[in-house]
């Protein structure tokens, strides 16, 4: 039986090695059981899916630890578009997506993940830890990837999911020289647009005098145009029987609040390439360099109108509520037990007025437009070079390798005020603005609302597409910068000690050093028009009116909807993206003209000043440098009890880092200096693996690991970021934040029915300490008279926040114009409790192809399939109290308790236990493939149930996503050895991403109607 078993490992280390890329330090005894191993194993050529499949599984079998692997199934070919796409095959993977695109990746229901390019760190555009941003490399650059779940000692920490690597094609890993071109049209359907995608590589390798030179080049370029429809429909202000307003009920309920619509569109253009070199002058010595470049621009062309001032006294009173609906709010963790909330009334629909209200009031829900472009252009770069030396009993391997990442964050948002003709006029000193009748209905699970034309002072469509009738509110122009980079050098030795000792195969043991630096510059102005006292006689839009056109009318188009707003005037998005200085150029020269009319008529005595140049934030400023050596000893192990061959390693990891925060020193808004604090920690972190073959065929693991990750860099920051909104929180650094620890526990069961097929059930448990988490500080809002929000408006925020001087439209959150405000702060810090995890993974593949003779045809058939139950412990004693919107919650559930004073709970205010962000409970994927006669079929359904996010939104209580699936599918086929065409769809249920307020099924509080994306294309193999 232990030669049998033997002969199996053999085999599959053979087979991994010849379909799949090698990685890159392989151990001694690998590389001599390689050599003998295709001395005596005869390798077949199998094409297609099966291939990709037993290549995966051959390597996955083989691994001491537990990872997932995924094999492209051609040069340059993988089933999907970007990275995140591409992972969301992967038992225990989530992603979450942006307009359609996978844009986020949980692994085991967090994002706090590590992603790696052939075992080389690589740096994320943002401030966050995970790397590379999974939608800035497509999927035609990868060869295969491994998610690691169970780290060794040697694994690079940093990681609370698993490490992502990434692997490329290596050159003297080829049997033959490799040319393949592949050229795509991707068409999406709300974004009505078709973009091409190529990609291309070429490989080869050569014998020289000098010795075997091995080379692929990888090149990419792809365009792709998105989107999403976005209507928001707040519902987070109460109504109390008792309160005196004109529409107030017998009972108490949530009063309409914000509508928003939003039609979200991204554009990409990315250029990739990766090259490796590898140079082996004699066979136990080999050169590489490695080199992966990356260029996107990711532009944001969105368009907004939404109905602001809808939560002034006036608009509240004559708002006529036509419907309602019960809300059971559900239950949330309190800090002394179950907090059950019960029931609500919250409004379904009804109109919103527009008037002069008993008190000589405007009743103004007004219309507000708004031009959202931004753009994020990264140039990132990961570049390594090394060496594989294999002596006698010795591997050595040394690499110094530099990833980088700068990202510029050019933008320019517009909004504009609509000045309803038909309606009261605005009143200098006392409006900027006025109303329009709308009609809103949330029924049906459908977030609606539009334009009351036929009421009284209803505006036409005319009217709403007519220039003079907008006038200038705000322009905000940004240039921000945030360059990240890591250096590292790492050498490792595999010593083979498996003649000397019956147990251990091999000692590792290596040194890493690394340096990380990050970089933020927040370069940014706002002009706003939104003072009745000082700009009531702001520029309309028919002074320029060469930049104005109209907003997208196809708002329907996503599910049909009976209300929305189908004509409004924004500035020109597409033209604010590609030519900015035409647009702000445009609009200083209409301020200008503006100043000279209204000067001459009498109505100011000095001009509005013209837009600024953007400026930089000296407040934002912050310069980190983290400076890390890392130790590691691992012994792998190999051995038999009784029959049973037993694998694996244990191993220590030691890292030590000191961190240095730079920031500006800020007295009376001045600069005074730089604001340096230091940093050091270092960590112990114990590593075991073990792999078992119990029975033929079935293989048993174990692993046990400890890991750290680190905190974002702007929450390293010593500097204060403040955002030109008054409804914007605050984000302060915290320098003394330390890592989160995890220390896990995997026990898994592997059945290998084939060389394709398996089915495996496994189990995991987290414990997680000094987890991150975000606290905020929201200032008092008193009701004023008027039933205005009246907020502290002078420093230093006695009644909670922090002064934001930078606030120039104090809004709906205080009625006397002017410039700062207190508003909501917000941090970081380390939950003192410690949370767990514990999970299910449940997978299972099997093709029919080993029954051609008794199926024929239907032979070709095949499913992949898994399943993924986690959930969290009840571990953190940290609560979140829901006082936000005026503690508007509290007020309509009569909770008055706020330090559990009384012994019932049914008074408590409401606090919700923190919880862990991104977890879905239940998520499965099932693919049903064909593979036959030169087609490929392919079908994929995911589902994930729903999670929560860190969007603070409504009562300052976390957003809820609802469970959603999606359904995928790709055919191709072979027309002869060189050409295959394909067809590819995307999302083509377009099943929405819809969010909900306090519990899952609770308030519905926001919809994405996404895209859907059909992609045709031919590949060429030379």
């Amino acid at each position: 039986m232990s030669t049998l078993n033997t002969k199996k490992l053999q085999l599959a280390i053979a087979v991994s090695s010849a379909i799949a890329c090698s990685p890159l330090n392989a151990s001694a005894q690998e590389v001599r059981s390689e050599e003998n191993t295709q001395q005596d194993t005869e390798v077949i050529e199998v094409r297609g899916i099966k291939s990709a499949l037993a290549s995966a599984l051959a390597e996955k079998r083989s691994a001491d630890s537990i990872k997932e692997v995924i094999q492209a199934e051609d040069i340059g070919k993988l089933p999907d578009q970007n990275l995140a796409e591409v992972l969301e095959n992967v038992t225990g993977v989530q992603i979450d997506r942006t307009a359609g695109v996978g844009t986020g990746v949980q692994i085991r229901g967090t994002n706090a993940n590590r992603v790696e390019i052939n075992g080389v760190s690589t740096v994320g555009s943002g401030n966050g830890r995970s790397g590379i941003s999974f939608d800035d490399l497509p999927a035609a650059l990868i060869s295969s990837l491994e998610v690691i779940k169970v780290p060794s000692a040697e694994t690079i920490e940093g990681s609370v999911g698993g490490t992502i690597n990434l692997r490329t094609l290596r050159g003297l890993s080829l049997d033959e020289r490799v040319l393949s071109v592949r050229a795509q049209a991707e068409n999406s359907d709300l974004a009505d647009a078709t973009s091409p995608r190529f990609s291309a590589t070429f490989g080869d390798n050569v014998d020289t005098k000098f010795g075997r030179v091995g080379v692929v080049l990888t090149g990419s370029y792809a365009e792709q145009q998105v989107a999403s429809f976005d209507p928001r429909f707040d519902r987070d202000r109460e109504v109390l029987p008792d309160s005196g307003r004109a529409s107030a009920e017998s009972f108490p309920f949530l009063r309409t609040q914000f509508l928003d619509q939003v039609i979200s569109r991204y554009e990409y253009e990315t250029k990739n390439f990766t090259g490796s070199v590898e140079f082996e002058p004699v066979d136990n010595l080999k050169f590489y360099f490695d080199a992966t470049i990356n260029r996107q621009e990711r532009a944001q062309k969105s368009s907004r109108a939404f109905i602001s001032g809808t939560g002034g006294s006036a608009v509240v009173d004559n708002t006529n509520n036509t419907a309602f609906e019960t809300i059971d709010l559900g239950t949330i963790d309190g800090p002394n037990g179950p907090l059950v909330l019960g029931e609500v009334q919250a409004v379904l629909s009804g109109t919103l007025g527009v008037g002069v209200d008993s008190n000589n009031n405007n009743i103004d829900p007004n219309l507000r437009t708004s031009s959202i472009t931004g753009s994020r252009v990264t140039d990132s770069d990961v570049f390594a070079t090394g060496f594989d030396l294999m002596l006698d009993r010795l591997a050595l391997s040394g690499e110094v390798s530099y990833s980088s990442s700068d990202s510029t964050f050019p933008r320019l948002n517009t909004t504009l005020d609509f000045i309803n003709p038909h309606g009261p006029q605005p009143s200098e000193g006392l409006s900027i603005d006025n109303g329009v009748p709308i009609e809103f209905d949330a029924s049906g699970r459908v977030l609606q609302f539009g334009i009351a034309h036929d009421a009284e002072f209803g505006p036409s469509s005319t009217d709403l597409l007519t220039p003079s009738n907008y006038a200038l509110q705000n322009v905000g122009v940004g240039r921000s910068t945030q360059e990240n980079s890591e250096t590292a050098f790492r050498i490792d030795g595999d010593y083979d000690i498996s003649d000397l000792n019956p147990y251990f195969s091999g000692i590792k043991a290596g040194v890493r050093w690394n340096k990380n630096k990050a970089e933020s510059n927040d370069i940014n102005t706002a002009s706003n028009f939104s003072n009745p006292n000082l700009a009531f006689f702001r520029p309309t839009a028919d002074l320029f009116a060469d930049v104005v056109s109209a907003g997208p009318s196809n708002f329907n188009d996503a599910d049909g909807r009976r209300l929305y707003i189908a004509d409004y005037l924004t500035v020109n998005r597409d033209l604010s993206f590609s030519n900015p200085d035409q647009v702000l150029d445009t609009i200083n020269a209409a301020i200008v003209e503006n100043n000279a009319i209204q000067i001459a008529n009498g109505n100011i005595t000095e001009g509005y000043p013209t837009l600024s140049e953007p400026e930089l934030q000296l407040d934002s400023f912050f310069d980190i440098e983290e400076e890390t050596t890392a130790l590691y000893l691992q012994g792998d192990f190999y051995f038999y009890v009784k029959d049973i061959p037993i694998r694996g390693n244990v191993g220590l990891r030691y890292v030590d880092t000191e961190i240095t925060s730079v920031g500006n020193n800020i007295e009376n808004g001045e600069v005074t200096g730089l604001r340096e604090e230091k940093a050091s920690y270092d960590y112990y972190l114990p590593r075991f693996s073990l792999a078992a073959e119990v029975v033929d065929d079935v293989v048993i693991r174990a692993g046990i690991a400890k890991d750290i990750r680190r905190p974002n860099f702007n929450n390293l920051s010593t500097s204060i970021n403040f955002p030109g909104g008054a409804g914007s929180a605050v984000n302060v650094g915290n320098p003394a934040l330390t890592p989160e620890e995890v220390l896990s526990y995997d026990l898994s069961a592997e059945y290998y029915f084939s060389d394709s097929s398996f089915v495996s059930v496994g189990f995991f448990h987290k414990e997680r300490t000094d987890i991150f988490a975000a606290v905020r500080d929201n200032p008092e809002e008193p009701i004023g008279d008027n039933g205005q929000i009246e907020r502290d408006i002078t420093p230093p925020c006695e009644g909670g926040g922090i002064w934001n001087p930078t606030v120039t439209d104090r809004n709906v959150w205080s009625s006397v114009p002017g410039t700062g405000i207190c508003v909501p702060l917000q941090t970081t810090i380390n939950l003192p409790n410690e949370e767990t995890q514990t999970g299910v993974e449940i997978a299972f593949q099997h093709d029919l192809s080993d029954y051609e003779d008794e199926l024929g045809w239907a032979s070709g058939f095949g499913v992949i399939a898994n399943y993924t139950y986690q959930e969290a412990g009840a571990g953190i004693e940290t609560f979140r109290a829901a006082t936000g919107d005026g503690n508007a919650l509290n007020k309509l559930l009569g909770r008055t308790d706020a330090n559990q004073s009384t012994a019932t709970l049914a008074d408590d205010i409401v606090e919700e236990r923190i919880e862990l962000e991104d977890l879905s409970q239940n998520a499965y994927n099932i693919t049903v493939f064909y593979d036959k006669y030169d087609l490929s079929v392919r079908a994929r359904y995911t589902w994930r149930s729903a999670f929560k996010t860190g969007d603070l939104i409504s009562f300052d209580m976390p957003r809820i996503v609802d469970d959603r699936a999606q359904l995928n599918m790709s055919v191709s086929y072979d027309i002869n050895d060189t050409f295959t065409v394909g067809l590819e769809g995307i999302n083509l249920l377009r099943e929405d991403r819809t969010q909900w307020c306090v519990n899952e099924g609770a308030l519905l509080c926001e919809q994405g109607l996404t895209d859907r994306r059909i992609i045709m294309g031919v590949t060429a193999k030379l």
